[in-house]
């Protein structure tokens, strides 16, 4: 019972975070978005610490149920290794912690995100390593190449070491499962065998995905066990079972003690979860933003001296410190404005880019499902009073300006009126300039635009 009510609840997580990646109209939005809020890694960066501190109180009382439920990539993990089970049972033994693997890697993240080399340090983030996953498949074209380079191996190596060895990847390299296991490792309902009862079949270990259960000595690593309960399933003596236990020493428990008073334990923790439906949804085709006024192909991205970031940044150091580089947002633009930075420090993070349509002052959409607030969100009035970069005019480019034809289109399209035409070329009034894109997505003239947007480091009120 306590494990079909864990595959339940982890397949509602799983499919609800995979259609907030898939949902380029905001139709489930609303329902499932707070799934992505509670993700670990990103409450911290959004100094949610309501969130951290259930997951850690849930940890402390229940083991690593957040890497069997709520964590994306662990449920993908479960079921390669569902498929695994299919060519092979019983096909695991206990392994040794690898501790100065788990820990150097987490070290290592750490130092890396402390020394802004955020984009570095989530190549092994959970929930990241996930979006980028669906983001690559569903968004090939808008994520670019080197974040569906990126995701392909990382889906490659996860397959390969679940399909071989289980939750390796979860007790080795993961920075979530490594700082949960440190929790756990107190955690007080838990997986104990019970000597008296056990026949030394030792089924609950060849079982066991995370190579944690020690048949010989009876004993569980509870900083590595997932609490995903399959060896309660494969005990065919009733010998594992769950119980109450104090700190780290294995205490023995009442024979008699009744598995609906565990029940209710794990319960109080899934109830409002498992109530939860997740609309299923068809993903909508792109939208065409352009509205037949300039042409679709042909653009290509200048250099720009300051990446732009989005509305609701404020800020590039602001907005690195706290990006994950899920792709979540690169997903929900529905104008084809986001995509992932190539550059080392700010690696897979978005940026803008408008050759492919400009942000649109109505829409909030990448500010609504940041997880981390990154990209806190803004009613679409506050947004026309920021300023996110000004537009810069090429003269030499321009067809007004060399005199080749009588244009003005950047001028007549510009949502902040910050652009006039003076003896019929454009003047940009850097003030009044909120750095949406229109006039470089609209400007007519190909590859490069006569008329760009400079990004600012700091935003400002215009």
């Amino acid at each position: 019972m306590l494990r079909k009510l864990r595959i339940f609840l982890a397949i509602i997580f799983f499919a609800g975070i995979t259609a907030l990646f898939l949902d380029t109209i905001g139709v489930v939005r609303g329902l499932v978005s707070w799934m992505a809020d509670i993700q670990l890694l990103p409450a911290v960066l959004a100094a949610n610490f309501l969130v951290v501190a259930a997951v850690l109180a849930c940890t402390l009382v229940l083991g690593r149920i957040y890497c069997s439920v709520v964590c994306p990539l662990g449920v993908l993990q479960d079921f390669f290794v569902w498929l695994g089970g299919l060519v092979k049972k019983n096909r695991f033994k206990y392994r040794k912690p690898s501790k100065w693997l788990r820990y150097a890697v987490l070290a290592l993240f750490v130092l890396a995100m402390v020394l802004g080399f955020n984009g570095v340090a989530l190549l092994v983030a959970p929930y990241s390593a996930y979006g980028r996953m669906v983001a690559a498949v569903a968004h090939p074209a808008t994520v670019g190449w080197t974040v569906a380079a990126v995701a392909l191996v990382t889906l490659v190596v996860v397959a390969v070491l679940s399909l071989r060895w289980g939750r390796l990847w979860c007790n080795t390299i993961c920075p979530v499962g490594t700082t949960l296991g440190l929790v756990s490792r107190f955690a007080l309902l838990r997986p104990v065998v019970d000597k008296e009862l056990c026949n030394g079949c030792g089924k609950c270990a060849r079982n066991c995905k995370a190579s944690c259960i020690d048949a010989q000595s009876g004993r569980v690593d509870m900083s590595r066990c997932v609490t995903c309960m399959d060896c309660l399933d494969n005990c065919s003596t009733g010998a594992m079972r769950l119980r109450w236990q104090c700190g780290t020493a294995h205490k023995k428990a009442n024979d008699t003690a009744r598995e609906g008073g565990v029940d209710t334990g794990l319960r109080s923790f899934v109830a409002a979860a498992a109530a939860v439906g997740v609309a299923s949804t068809l993903r909508a085709q792109e939208k065409k933003v352009d509205g037949g006024l300039a042409v679709l192909q042909g653009k290509q991205v200048p250099q720009r001296q300051v990446p732009l970031k989005p509305y609701g940044a404020h800020s590039l150091s602001r907005f690195s410190k706290h990006c994950t580089a899920c792709q979540l947002c690169v997903s929900a633009c529905p104008n084809g404005v986001l995509r992932p930075s190539s550059s080392l420090s700010t690696m897979m993070q978005p940026e803008m880019g408008y050759d492919k349509g400009y942000c649109r002052p109505e829409c909030t959409a990448c500010g609504d499902v940041c997880p981390t607030g990154a990209i806190r969100a803004v009613s679409r009035e506050a947004k026309t009073a920021i300023s996110i970069g000004h537009a810069v005019v090429l003269t030499a480019n321009c067809l007004a300006c060399t005199g080749e034809a009588s244009c003005g289109n950047c001028a007549r399209h510009c949502p902040a009126a910050a652009i006039s035409m003076i003896d019929g070329r454009p003047v940009v009034d850097e003030s009044r300039c909120t750095g949406c894109g229109a006039c470089e997505y609209l400007c007519p003239v190909r590859p490069f635009s006569a008329i760009y947007v400079e990004g600012r480091e700091q935003h400002t009120a215009v």
